[in-house]
C-alpha cells in the first residue's frame, strides 16, 4: 500500500522517536511471516490428506480419462485434479499459469505468459503455496459438489481459466457467449475521464497555503491537485503537473504566478521519487519552470518569492537538516545552500525591503539570515525576559520593518532590527496562534487554535474586533483576505470557509478529515454519499461518536441509505433528514460492503468475520428483519454484487475467493460454480471474476486492486488501485494485459470509484490524501455532460446544485 503522502499531526507539541514507527513496523513484518508460514504447513498437510483420499476413491475410468487430459491441456506442474481443487481451493505446491479452450471438439493448446513471481497470469513456479488463511478442519472437510460424470469434468475445464494470485489457483469459467476465448482483442475504451471538480483542502497538517488571485479564484491544494476556484462563479481549474502531494504554496508579487513544492513519495515497487517546485502561470496554467528535480530530500516543506520583483525562490526541503536554499526564478540554478536547523520548520519569507534577509520560524526558533556573495549568515531570536514558546506557528512583516511572530503560547511578539530586540502584544489567543496575515489597509489579523477566533488589530496594534468561527470547522489554519473586508479562512478540519466579522462564516469548501472508504451514488440523482475513519457522512455530518464509517449504498428507491460501520453496526438514514431509522448489528468485526438488491426487497451486508447477512426490506427502506446469513467463507468478506433478477449474490473474499449463492433457496451456497458462468449481474463491483479478468496486473498480490466499477452501460470499468492511479478499461476485459487508460491526481491509495446513475461521472475516493476527485466521462456513448454532483450531506461542499442528466 502506498504509504501516507506526507501527514504530520496538528498538536505538535508532543516527540515522537523515529525509531519507534521502523521498529514496530518491522515487527509487524515478521509477525506477518510466522502467520504465512504457520498457514502454509495447515494447508499444505490438509492437502496432502486430501488428495490422499481422492485418489482412493477415483474410479478407474477417472484415471484414464485424465491421463488422456493430461497430455491434451497439461501444463508443466499443473496437478491433475483441477476442478476438486478449484472447489476445495486447498492449493498445495502449484505452479502459476493458465490456459483456456473454446469447445470440447477443439481443445485449445495452452498459452503462458511469462511474468514476476506470485504474478496472477505465469507459468513460473510460485516461491510459495496457497496463501488462504482456510483451517485445517475446513481443508480436511472441502465443500465440494458431488463428483461429476467424466465427460462434464472435461467440458468444465476446457471452458475455463485459470489465474493465480500469491500461488493460489482462482478458476473463471467462460460464459456460453464466448465461442473462441483466445480470438478476443482487448482495446482500450473510447470514452476517456477529464477532471471536472475536486473535494477537499489540505488544511490539517499544511500552513500557509490558501491565497485569493485578482481573477477572483481562491488557490489551494489537496492530494497532487492545485484547485483554483472562482469563489463567486463557483468554477474549478486545475493545476495537475505535480506527481506526488504538494505540500506547500505561495504566490508570486505580480499575483499571477505561483510556486507549489511536493514530497517525494515512492513509485509502485518502493522507489523513491523526486521532490521539487514548480513554478506556474494561474492564467494559462503552463509550467514555467521546475525547480530542483532530485535536489530536495523527502520533500518541499515551504517555499518563498523574492519580493521586490519575484527573482528569487527560498525553499526549505523536509530533510533532516531542512536545507534552505535560494534559487533564481529564470534560469532554474541555484544560488545559495545551508543546513538550517534539525528541528521543523514551518515558515519562511524574504524580507520586503531586502531580499538579502530572510526569516525562518518553527520548532523553538526564529531566525534571521543574511545572504551575501552566496553565502548565509544566520542570527537566532533572543526571547530575553519572554518564556521561550515550544513552537513559533508564523510571522508576517509590518509596516514599519518589523517581524511579528504568534507562537504555540498565544502570543504575538514583535522583533524590531536587532535579534534582542523584542516585545510582546500580549496573550492574544488561547492555544497556538497559527496565522498572522496582513491587511490592504495596514490592519493586522490572528487566528487561533485553542479559541478558534479570528482578531483584527488595527496599525498600531490594538485589538479592533474579532470572531469565532463554529467548531465543527476546527481551528483557524490559514487567512487570505479578499478586500479588506471579506475574509476566506482555511480551517484545520479541512474546510474553507468565506465571510466578514459581521456576518459570519460559511464553508464553501468542506472535506473529510480521515482516511475514507465508503462510496455510494444515488440511484437517480447526482447526489454521491462518502464516509470513512472520521466519523462524518457526506461532507461533515457526524455519523458517530464512536465507530467508522466503511461501506455504503442507496435504496434503490433512493430515499434511505444504509452505512457500515466499524464494529459491525450498520445504520440506515433519512436521506433528506439524515435522520436514524433503522440501527442494527451483526457481528463484533468491521462491516467491509453493504448493498441492496435491484429491486430493494434485500439488504445484503458483507462482514470481516466472513459472513453475509441477508436482510428483508419492506415499507420503502425503512424496515429490516433478518432473513438469512450466508456462510461458506474462509476469510473476511471483500466484495459482492446481486444479480439482475435479485435472487443470487457473487461474493469475494480477503483469499481470493469467488463464491456464489442463491438467496431465494435459503441463502445456500451453490457449489458448482460452473452453472454461474451465464448469469447476469445487476452490478459488477467483485475485482475477481471472469469480467474483469483482464483489470489485473503481472505481479499483482491480490491487495492491489481496492475497488473496480462497472458503469450502467456495461461498456466500461473503473479501476481504484494501490498505487495512487484511477484506471479505465473496456467492459467486458476478460483477458490479461487488456489496455485502459491511466489517470492520476489521488496522493494515497484510491479506495474506492463509483460511476453516477447515468454514468456521466466517475467518482474516486482517496484513503490518507482525503480527497475525492470527480470526473467527466466523455467520448462516444458518454453522453459528455458537463453537469456536476452534490455531496448528499451537504449543499456547501464547493459545487453547484444537484442536476439532470
Amino acid at each position: 500500500m502506498n504509504p501516507p503522502c506526507g501527514l504530520f499531526a496538528d498538536d505538535m507539541s508532543a516527540e515522537i522517536s523515529p525509531e519507534l514507527p521502523d521498529h514496530a513496523s518491522i515487527m509487524e513484518v515478521r509477525l506477518q511471516a510466522q502467520e504465512e508460514e504457520i498457514i502454509l504447513l495447515k494447508s499444505s498437510l490438509a492437502d496432502a490428506l486430501r488428495r490422499i483420499h481422492l485418489e482412493d476413491a477415483l474410479h478407474p475410468e477417472q484415471h484414464i480419462l485424465e491421463g488422456t487430459r493430461a497430455k491434451l491441456h497439461r501444463i508443466p506442474g499443473m496437478e491433475e485434479d483441477e476442478e476438486q481443487e478449484e472447489e476445495d481451493e486447498g492449493g498445495g505446491e502449484q505452479e502459476k499459469a493458465f490456459s483456456w479452450a473454446s469447445s470440447v471438439e477443439e481443445p485449445i493448446q495452452p498459452t503462458t505468459i511469462r511474468g514476476l513471481h506470485d504474478g496472477c497470469f505465469s507459468s513460473e513456479e510460485p516461491r510459495s503455496a496457497s496463501t488462504s488463511n482456510r483451517n485445517l478442519e475446513q481443508n480436511l472437510s472441502p465443500r465440494s459438489a458431488p463428483p461429476l460424470t467424466p465427460i462434464q469434468e472435461e467440458h468444465k475445464l476446457l471452458c475455463s481459466i485459470k489465474m493465480f494470485i500469491r500461488g493460489r489457483p482462482i478458476t473463471m469459467y467462460i460464459p456460453s457467449n464466448i465461442q473462441n476465448y483466445e480470438d478476443l482483442r482487448m482495446e482500450p475504451p473510447s470514452q476517456r475521464l477529464e477532471l471536472d471538480w475536486v473535494y477537499g483542502y489540505r488544511g490539517r497538517d499544511c500552513r500557509a497555503n490558501l491565497y485569493f488571485l485578482p481573477s477572483g479564484e481562491a488557490v489551494y491544494f489537496i492530494a497532487c491537485v492545485v484547485v483554483l476556484y472562482h469563489i463567486n462563479n463557483r468554477t474549478q481549474r486545475h493545476y495537475r503537473k505535480h506527481t506526488d502531494c504538494v505540500r506547500c504554496l505561495t504566490l508570486h508579487p505580480d499575483k499571477v504566478r505561483v510556486a507549489s513544492g511536493q514530497t517525494a513519495g515512492v513509485d509502485k515497487d518502493g522507489k523513491a521519487l523526486q521532490a521539487c517546485v514548480h513554478i506556474w502561470d494561474s492564467t494559462t496554467l503552463v509550467t514555467l519552470q521546475q525547480i530542483g528535480l532530485g535536489t530536495f530530500q523527502r520533500g518541499v516543506g515551504s517555499v518563498a518569492f523574492s519580493c521586490d520583483s519575484g527573482t528569487f525562490l527560498c525553499v526549505i526541503d523536509d530533510s533532516n537538516e531542512h536545507m534552505l536554499s535560494v534559487w533564481d526564478c529564470n534560469k532554474g540554478t541555484k544560488h545559495a545552500e545551508v543546513k538550517s536547523t534539525n528541528e521543523a520548520v514551518f515558515a519562511v519569507e524574504f524580507n520586503p525591503s531586502d531580499s538579502t534577509n530572510i526569516i525562518t520560524c518553527g520548532r523553538s526558533h526564529v531566525y534571521f539570515w543574511t545572504l551575501s556573495r552566496g553565502q548565509f549568515t544566520k542570527k537566532q531570536g533572543i526571547f530575553g525576559k519572554y518564556k521561550k514558546p515550544k513552537f513559533i506557528q508564523c510571522f508576517v512583516f509590518s509596516l514599519t520593518g518589523d517581524v511579528l511572530t504568534g507562537d504555540s503560547e498565544g502570543n504575538i511578539l514583535t522583533w524590531g532590527k536587532s535579534a534582542a530586540d523584542v516585545k510582546t502584544l500580549g496573550k492574544a489567543h488561547e492555544g497556538s496562534v497559527f496565522t498572522l496575515c496582513t491587511l490592504q489597509g495596514s490592519a493586522l489579523l490572528s487566528g487561533g487554535g485553542k479559541d478558534r477566533k479570528i482578531i483584527r488589530w488595527s496599525a498600531d496594534l490594538a485589538p479592533e474586533r474579532e470572531c469565532e468561527i463554529p467548531e465543527k470547522f476546527g481551528a483557524v489554519r490559514t487567512i487570505a483576505d479578499v478586500d479588506d473586508e471579506e475574509l476566506l479562512v482555511g480551517t484545520t478540519r479541512n474546510a474553507i470557509l468565506r465571510g466578514t466579522f459581521s456576518d459570519g462564516f460559511v464553508a464553501i469548501v468542506q472535506g473529510h478529515v480521515d482516511e475514507m472508504w465508503g462510496l455510494a451514488t444515488h440511484p437517480s440523482q447526482n447526489i454521491f454519499l462518502t464516509c470513512g475513519h472520521d466519523r462524518q457522512v457526506g461532507a461533515g455530518t457526524p455519523l458517530s461518536h464512536i465507530e467508522y464509517g466503511l461501506c455504503a449504498d442507496f435504496c434503490p428507491n433512493g430515499s434511505v441509505v444504509s452505512v457500515g460501520l466499524s464494529t459491525g453496526r450498520w445504520m440506515v438514514l433519512d436521506l433528506l433528514t439524515q435522520d436514524v431509522i433503522s440501527d442494527s448489528t451483526d457481528g463484533n468485526e468491521q462491516l467491509s460492503v453493504i448493498r441492496y438488491s435491484p429491486d430493494g426487497s434485500f439488504l445484503a451486508v458483507g462482514s470481516h468475520d466472513n459472513f453475509i447477512y441477508i436482510y428483508n426490506v419492506t415499507e420503502n427502506g425503512r424496515r429490516y428483519s433478518r432473513f438469512g446469513k450466508c456462510n461458506g467463507h474462509s476469510s473476511f468478506i471483500t466484495h459482492l454484487d446481486w444479480s439482475t433478477d435479485g435472487k443470487h449474490i457473487m461474493s469475494n473474499s480477503g483469499d481470493y475467493e469467488i463464491l456464489y449463492w442463491d438467496i431465494a433457496a435459503g441463502c445456500k451456497l451453490l457449489r458448482n460454480r460452473f452453472e454461474s458462468k451465464d448469469r447476469e449481474w445487476a452490478s459488477y463491483t467483485c475485482v475477481l471474476g471472469f469480467h474483469v479478468m483482464g483489470v489485473w496486473l503481472e505481479g499483482s498480490d491480490g491487495t492491489d486492486i481496492n475497488a473496480l466499477c462497472r458503469s450502467h452501460s456495461e461498456r466500461i470499468v473503473a479501476v481504484a488501485d494501490d498505487f495512487c492511479k484511477v484506471h479505465l478499461f473496456q467492459y467486458p476485459c476478460p483477458k490479461p494485459k487488456a489496455p485502459s487508460h491511466r489517470y492520476e491526481g489521488h496522493g494515497s491509495h484510491v479506495t474506492n470509484v463509483c460511476f453516477t446513475h447515468c454514468d456521466s461521472h466517475l467518482l474516486s475516493m482517496g484513503g490518507k490524501d482525503m480527497c475525492i476527485l470527480q470526473w467527466r466521462v466523455v467520448g462516444r456513448g458518454s453522453g459528455d455532460s458537463r453537469e456536476r454532483l452534490t455531496s448528499a450531506s451537504s449543499t456547501s461542499t464547493g459545487s453547484p446544485e444537484p442536476a439532470t442528466c
